[in-house]
């Protein structure tokens, strides 16, 4: 697919007011740990000035801008409402596995915790025990799901577990993860962070030959094909399944006796394997989810690769020929904590460096720097520290803000944003402030942010977003709105800077990003900075943002529009029609 938009740079003063695998076996695992303490008692311990800027432009649109309709959500609310005060991509889901500990269940709950920032709708464990696997799901934080009584039981020294970010839609708690399913040759559990871009297809050619579907999840797909494979032995299935599925996917599959990582070709979402001092097996999202169970981080689930772990150790093979890695850079920008090492490298040193990049290439005179909390503080330290100025905490951010509030009957202007945000006055007022964010999106709690900080006293309020312009929507596991919700994607950057009311405002520029990233630059997926995708979806793509919820459901009249351009519009209508008359 052709580049979805011109991104240039050119040098100026700042936009102003003015105007392959090898198979390899470990040792039998030991003994299992020490049990652990009670849950409630404790947890585990871990231990400038430059004379030019760049600018960036944003031009044209992404080519798949008809993708979903606009309109109104069933409860009332319109979707962009439910991003106005919470304006950013968010990642779907954090998976978790754990073999080879008779506190799996325990562990495996520490470790979503650890993981919850990926997902807060829903969460769920599975655990293997006497050949049976037992699943406790629920919808809310991982503290509300679990307790002492719910973890008893779950006894067993295999587990996996899942955290959940659903998109505007109802949470639904049969779309909470790990999916269980028994089948010919047993049982099988299932968590899987990404996305689907063919599960319209699959979905469709299974339900034709029989399959019924209790989810609107593309995950079920996976149980599915699994089920219908006639290869042994199950590591075999699960090959095969992953040969017909395309997009972005991490899994975590449990058993009667084994436990399986997979990542996909691309290796789009992160996966990475570890081991606790006891040789019990984890497999994580992210390597802080090891920290906090005491677990040393061996490496990567390569891209294409599935890992095997069962009484036998540790087996690994080649899933499939695979072609250049496609990470995600916005695990990097914006997803994972900073205190995890993502695709081999730390977040905390990547995010420094795009703060730095911005304050070389980007500088304005200013008397403080500050962050939007908390994906931006360690970018603006960077910022800070490149261009002499002092970095100070300018806002302050609730972490007690729920899902609703009772607003007074006067209206209070950025209620959201202020519930959220509180600005320290002492900071700012009379004070020329570069506020330092990670990504601008729809642009709409931007321009709240920027009039929260001049009401509290700002002389000057100067953006610095540590990332490119995102013009184009994610299809492998992120929630991101429409393209032609996506500011980038409609404005130039004057345009940006006017609308959201700063008085500069400059983006990472994405030539100083691939020099960063140096020889690796290639293995990263930029999809949401240039519209080319490394794999293109396919007929009806879930909609991200919407009502839907991970998948084709509710009425079908509200999301026809939602079909990618060249979908057969015959095709469309004998699907309509076959729905309505089911």
């Amino acid at each position: 697919m052709a580049a979805a938009a011109a991104v240039s740079t050119a040098s100026s003063a700042a936009i102003t007011n003015k105007s392959h695998l090898s198979s390899s076996l470990d040792k039998p695992f030991s003994s299992p740990s020490q049990k652990l303490l009670s849950l409630a008692a404790k947890t585990l311990p871990k231990p400038y000035h430059h004379h030019h800027r760049t600018l960036i432009t944003a031009a044209s649109k992404n080519p798949l801008t008809d993708v979903v309709s606009s309109k109104p959500n069933p409860d009332g609310r319109s979707f962009d409402s439910y991003f106005d005060d919470d304006d950013k991509p968010r990642e779907e889901c954090g998976v978790v596995g754990i073999y080879g500990d008779s506190e799996a269940s325990r562990l495996c709950y520490l470790a979503l915790h650890a993981l919850q920032h990926r997902g807060q709708e829903g969460a769920g464990i599975v655990c293997v025990n006497d050949n049976v696997l037992k699943s406790i799901t629920g919808v809310g934080l991982v503290s509300d799901v679990f307790s002492e009584s719910k973890l008893d039981q779950l006894p067993g020294d295999l587990a996996i577990g899942h955290v959940r970010y659903s998109t505007a839609g109802s949470s639904m708690l049969k779309n909470v993860q790990p999916f269980v399913a028994s089948y010919r040759f047993g049982s099988v559990g299932v968590a899987h962070n990404g996305n689907l871009v063919n599960y319209k297809q699959l979905r469709g050619e299974l339900e034709e030959n029989g399959s019924i579907f209790n989810t609107s999840s593309d995950t079920e797909v996976v149980l599915h094909l699994i089920a219908i494979s006639k290869a042994r032995p199950f590591l075999l299935r699960i090959v095969e399944a992953c040969e017909k599925i395309e997009g972005a996917y991490s899994m975590v599959f449990a058993t009667e006796d084994k436990l399986v990582a997979v990542r996909d070709p691309y290796g789009f979402r992160p996966l990475v394997m570890g081991r606790r001092s006891n040789g019990a097996v984890v497999f994580a999202s992210e390597t802080c989810a090891l920290d906090l169970i005491e677990a040393t981080y061996e490496r990567e689930v390569l891209p294409g690769e599935v890992v095997v772990v069962d009484k036998e150790g540790v087996q690994s093979i080649c899933l499939m020929p695979h072609p250049e890695p496609k990470s995600c850079i916005f695990e990097h920008i914006y997803f994972a904590l900073p205190n995890s090492v993502v695709f081999g490298r730390s977040v905390y040193e990547s995010r420094r460096a795009f703060g730095e990049i911005l304050a070389t290439e980007a500088p304005v005179e200013c008397d403080v720097v500050i962050a939007v909390p908390d994906s931006g503080v360690v970018a603006a330290l960077g910022y800070a520290a490149k261009a002499g100025v002092p970095f100070q905490q300018g806002l302050i951010r609730s972490h007690y803000v729920g899902r609703t509030f009772i607003e007074p009957s006067q209206k209070i202007r950025d209620f959201g944003v202020k519930l959220k945000l509180s600005p320290v006055r002492a900071v700012l007022e009379g004070k020329r402030v570069v506020v330092v964010d990670d990504s601008i999106v729809r642009g709409t709690t931007s321009s709240k942010i920027v009039r929260l900080l001049k009401e509290a006293g700002a002389k000057e309020v100067h953006m610095r977003i540590a990332s490119p312009p995102i013009i184009a929507s994610c299809y492998y596991g992120v929630d991101t709105p429409s393209s032609e919700e996506l500011i980038s994607n409609r404005m130039s950057v004057e345009e940006i800077r006017e609308y959201i009311g700063s008085d500069s405002l400059a983006f990472l520029p994405i030539e100083s990003l691939n020099k960063l990233l140096g020889s690796d630059s290639k293995s990263f997926c930029y999809a949401c900075f240039s519209g080319n995708y490394p794999v293109e979806p396919t007929g009806k793509v879930k909609r991200i943002g919407d009502f839907m919820d991970d998948g084709l459901s509710g009425d079908m009249d509200s999301i026809d529009g939602g079909w990618l351009p060249g979908s057969s519009k015959v095709q469309k209508k004998t699907i309509l029609n076959e729905v309505r008359t089911s």
